[in-house]
């Protein structure tokens, strides 16, 4: 037994115990860790029990104390409900009482060991998350598999009559213009062709091909794809990628995917909007749990609170000619490189999308 504080009174003439002493003897019938404490918080008895899960902690011996020590979230009063105990890593279900002992009120703590109920949660929730990642995988790559094949015949026509055309100049000695315009044409279709290349590879559950990559590079990249459409939109694009900022550890195509759509979804955002207001901003930072978060921020009309319950849902799109794909797709891709995607509110009007990438020097 832990050493009561209060000193119990003798056992009367008749030799039978006196109550302090019975109640104390009944905390060691308690098959969990049982204790009782004052009014002014000290300890009057504990089990062994008690003193085999707490007896380590310097605090065991008062109530705010031990309380204070021990890490878990607050019940329905002020005192914790389940806590984690620092200096054994158990979890524990708190539950108080109140009871008499030697003609004072005392509260009795009866704490309950839950550290396998907890581990079996944890490791439900993990087979759980897994299990729509899979789920969310397999239908988005279901959809990626149809617009790959769809779109790969045509793209390839697409290439060859580019190149019939350059031809063609080359041969005819045509406008400097107009074989720039076939060029820069010709690199958008390699482009796109190489997004298709990669998304099958996806679907196919392949490794992607992940190396260290400069995040300006691939903005610069994305920026260029869209620099005809910002122009004709009048908008204006602000970079706000720091000069040193550490490479990601990532698939370079499918990064540019990523944030290609989420860049064209800040700019079809704002096609409402008056000129004045059309501004779009890519930031990037490293994050407080040691990634690299990219974020597009736009000052379109924002998203309702059933629009943003609903955004990452496949075939869900607040657009008139969307499809409700192209997040779906970004969030797998993120997922899959070990991120995460995420939407905000803007701070005076518009949305923030962004995602989190690890650092190359982190997984090297």
């Amino acid at each position: 037994m832990v050493t009561a504080k209060r000193r119990s009174k003798p056992s009367d003439a008749s030799g039978a115990a006196s109550a302090p002493d019975r109640d104390a003897g009944l905390l060691g019938a308690v098959p969990f860790a049982c204790a009782m404490f004052a009014g002014d918080g000290a300890l009057v008895a504990g089990n062994a029990r008690y003193r085999e899960e707490f007896g380590e902690l310097a605090e065991h011996g008062e109530r705010e104390a031990l309380l204070a020590r021990l890490q878990g979230e607050a019940g329905d009063g002020e005192r914790p409900r389940e806590v984690l105990a620092p200096h054994s890593g158990r979890w524990y279900a708190l539950h108080w009482g109140r009871a008499e002992h030697g003609g004072d009120h005392v509260d009795v703590l009866t704490a309950i060991d839950i550290s396998e109920r907890i581990e079996t949660l944890d490791s439900h929730k993990t087979r759980q998350e897994k299990l729509l990642f899979t789920s969310r995988l397999m239908s988005v790559g279901e959809m990626a598999a149809t617009l790959a094949h769809e779109l790969n015949q045509p793209l390839a026509a697409i290439m060859n009559y580019l190149n019939g055309s350059l031809r063609l100049v080359e041969q005819a000695g045509g406008p400097v213009q107009v074989e720039r315009a076939l060029q820069a044409a010709r690199t958008q279709a390699e482009h796109a062709s190489a997004v298709i290349s990669r998304v099958r590879e996806f679907v196919r559950a392949r490794e992607p091909r992940r190396d260290a990559h400069d995040l300006s590079q691939i903005a610069a990249t994305v920026l260029e794809l869209l620099r005809l459409e910002a122009e004709r939109l009048q908008l204006r694009i602000d970079l706000g990628l720091p000069a040193r900022l550490e490479p990601v550890f990532a698939d370079r195509v499918m990064i540019e995917q990523v944030l290609l759509n989420l860049v064209k979804n800040a700019i079809e955002a704002m096609r409402e909007i008056p000129t004045a207001r059309r501004e779009l901003r890519i930031d990037a930072r490293m994050n407080l749990d040691d990634q690299i978060e990219v974020r597009v921020s736009d000052r379109g009309a924002g998203l309702s609170p059933a629009e943003q319950d609903q955004l990452f849902s496949p075939f869900f799109t607040t657009k008139t000619d969307g499809l409700g794909i192209g997040l779906a797709i970004c969030r797998s891709i993120i997922e899959y490189h070990e991120g995460r995607l995420f939407f905000e509110p803007r701070d005076g009007g518009g949305s923030v999308f962004g995602f989190t990438l690890p650092r190359f020097e982190a997984r090297t």
